[in-house]
């Protein structure tokens, strides 16, 4: 199960990448990247719901990242570390099917693997900071 929510991670993350850079349809782009491979439906279905999710709701990620993160507008941070957050507040605090922890966990890795050297520290940063904020108010 694992192997596959984190596929779909990746797949939605490069998704959103795109979305960001171009003026494509979420739709193409999903199946752009997800025709060179045979993917499980639950994959593709997880990776389509992410990246909705996020177009969204994108304001409001984009301004918990503004208030959590100051000194890195969304505007301003890399692409990859502005889209690694926005699926994980999303998984956080909008998508209930995916344990807080895991989210973390899954946004520090993609992190270390698409972002650059303080992506990770950065990002566990702000998700600290919101997780700390959200459970206050729980």
């Amino acid at each position: 199960m694992a192997g596959i929510r984190r596929k779909a991670r990746i797949i939605a993350l490069r998704a959103l990448y795109e979305l960001d850079c171009t003026k494509h349809e979420p739709e193409e782009v999903l199946a752009h990247l997800t025709a060179e491979h045979e993917f499980p439906q639950e994959t593709l279905s997880f990776s389509r719901e992410l990246v909705q999710g996020v177009l969204q709701n994108k304001s409001e990620l984009d301004a918990l990242i503004g208030k959590f993160a100051p000194a890195f507008p969304p505007e301003q941070m890399s692409i990859i570390d502005r889209n690694v957050l926005r699926l994980a507040i999303f998984e956080i605090l909008f998508d209930d099917k995916t344990p807080l922890k895991v989210a973390i966990n899954e946004a520090i890795e993609l992190a270390q693997e698409f972002g650059g050297d303080s992506s990770p520290r950065l990002i566990n940063g702000v998700l600290g900071s919101i997780t700390t904020e959200h459970g206050a108010e729980q």
